[in-house]
């Protein structure tokens, strides 16, 4: 029985989401609203990468935009120079992102949680000023760079069932990760360190392979966003888009398999909305992050678990006989 239901609502999802864009785009009269929902698939992979590092392993970044414009620097730069297929050069972003997230987390991984934050918005800093005054000039500087796209991709519909095979992929990676060996000692970290080595965890690794595969599917949205948009700049290496994408992940609830969907669609739709006023941007992410820690610790998905347990428990507790009572 509960087979059957699980069977129906994943058929049931199926459906809405191929038919999502159709429905978008005969209420819009454009691809607009297709490209935003495009956005969002990109921003769903590397914010469930950055679930990975915060959520399960318990380390912060700060600086995690960071890998997102390593990823796209590095499949666009070897297209521009090398005319690398794209097929190559989007998974060698993602992997090269993942080797430079382990070298930046051999030394990281040790500190605490401030100063890991610290250390990863230094990081964030770096690669912002390398690729604005590159060598020679070979990361085209503060102009960014253009890229081709996908010759395939036509329109931004075939983007969307082409980023959201990405996205399923992505989740499935992650859902048998968090499953696995690996993931329970991510979690065993989290919630004790000394704990998780006392029983034969491996912890400095643990926390560099943590960081290595949050930073692989960050560099994928990244390699996947700059051949979607067809063009950025090193300023997305900055904080702000950092911050969004730490917001996006406490709104909706870190640990999570729903958790970064539904912190990403809201918020971009709420960034949609308040789009006439971008400079108070990191002011709405400031108010928001503060209604996270103090209404909702657990982000909007954390919110309604509670709230269901909750009900469950007042339902069974008007089920249970009365002390009075015959039965009882």
């Amino acid at each position: 029985m509960v087979n059957n239901k699980k069977l129906t609502n994943a058929l049931v999802l199926a459906v809405a989401l191929v038919a999502l864009p159709f429905l978008i785009r005969v209420i819009n009269g454009n691809e607009y609203g297709v490209m935003i929902m495009c956005i969002m698939l990109v921003y769903i992979i590397a914010v469930s990468g950055l679930d990975i590092l915060f959520g399960y392993s318990g380390q912060i970044s700060l600086g995690h935009a960071a890998f997102f414009v390593i990823g796209a620097y590095t499949t666009g730069l070897l297209n521009i120079y090398f005319d690398t297929p794209l097929y190559i050069t989007i998974p060698l972003a993602a992997v090269f992102s993942a080797i430079i997230g382990g070298i930046i987390a051999y030394p990281a991984s040790k500190l605490k949680f401030h100063f890991l934050s610290l250390a990863t918005i230094a990081f964030g800093e770096l690669v912002f000023n390398f690729l604005y005054v590159s060598p020679g000039g070979f990361t085209k500087d503060y102009l960014g760079i253009q890229v081709i796209g996908i010759s395939f991709l036509t329109d931004y519909t075939r983007w969307y069932f082409f980023l959201l095979f990405w996205v399923t992929l992505g989740l499935l990676a992650k859902h048998s990760l968090v499953n696995s060996r690996t993931g329970r000692a991510f979690i065993a970290i989290r919630e004790n360190t000394h704990a998780a080595n006392g029983m034969g965890i491996n912890v400095h690794w643990n926390k560099i392979l943590a960081f290595m595969i949050s930073a692989f599917y960050t560099g994928l949205s990244g390699a996947l966003f700059v051949h979607l948009i067809k063009y950025i700049s090193p300023e997305t290496a900055k904080q702000k888009q950092s911050v969004l994408f730490l917001t996006m992940l406490l709104f909706g609830g870190s640990g999570s398999m729903w958790g970064p969907i539904i912190g990403v669609v809201i918020l971009e739709i709420l960034l949609e909305l308040i789009r006439p006023f971008q400079e108070y941007q990191m002011f709405f992410y400031g108010a928001l992050l503060l209604v996270v820690i103090i209404a909702l610790p657990g982000g909007i998905y954390g919110g309604i678990k509670d709230a269901l347990v909750s009900y469950e428990r007042r339902k069974m507790g008007k089920n249970l006989p009365k002390s009075g009572d015959d039965n009882a």
